[in-house]
């Protein structure tokens, strides 16, 4: 456990001052749902610890190095494995990358990524039941992209082997793109 408390406050405090996109809402919701969808599910505290601090590399200052001097290398490998490329490519090209890379990854990276993407949609279904189709003038790309990225990373994630999760998030999906 106190791997997780260790990871909760590194991520609060690269995160201060983020928010969720196109809302008030304080960003360190996410990767902390994330790491509880993770300890549901039975995953053990260092996979945990990398599901809460799966985008600070990839959304903040720190770097891989400095989570592999706080929290070993099996947790910065992890988390390097659910970052995408450099954020100036185009929105296809680092999402075709994601989905490229996850259908080799390993368990543990699969799982982080697939406790990620199953809170994104569960936050863009709430977000749908409130406000319709308006939710997605607020990503880069509309709803029939987000669709084809999140069927596709479905798919990567299931390439090797099922996991409960990623039953989970395909049901979410269905929900959302019926």
């Amino acid at each position: 456990m106190e791997i997780i408390e260790k990871a909760l406050h590194m991520a609060a405090k690269a995160h201060e001052g983020q928010y969720r996109k196109q809302s008030r809402i304080p960003y360190i919701t996410h990767p902390v749902a994330v790491g509880m969808i993770l300890m549901k599910a039975g995953y053990e505290d260092d996979i945990i610890a990398a599901g809460i601090l799966h985008d600070s590399v990839e959304d903040t200052e720190l770097t891989l190095a400095q989570l592999k001097n706080v929290f070993g290398l099996k947790i910065a490998s992890i988390v390097e494995g659910c970052s995408e490329p450099v954020k100036s490519l185009p929105w296809e090209t680092r999402k075709e990358h994601s989905i490229e890379f996850l259908k080799g990854a390993s368990e543990d990276i699969r799982a982080v990524a697939c406790a990620d993407k199953l809170h994104n949609i569960k936050s863009i279904i709430a977000d749908f039941n409130q406000e319709g189709d308006k939710v997605w003038q607020r990503f880069n790309r509309g709803k029939v992209q987000q669709e084809w990225y999140y069927r596709s990373i479905a798919e990567s994630l299931g390439h090797i082997s099922r996991f409960p999760l990623l039953d989970e998030l395909k049901e979410e999906i269905n929900r959302l793109f019926y």
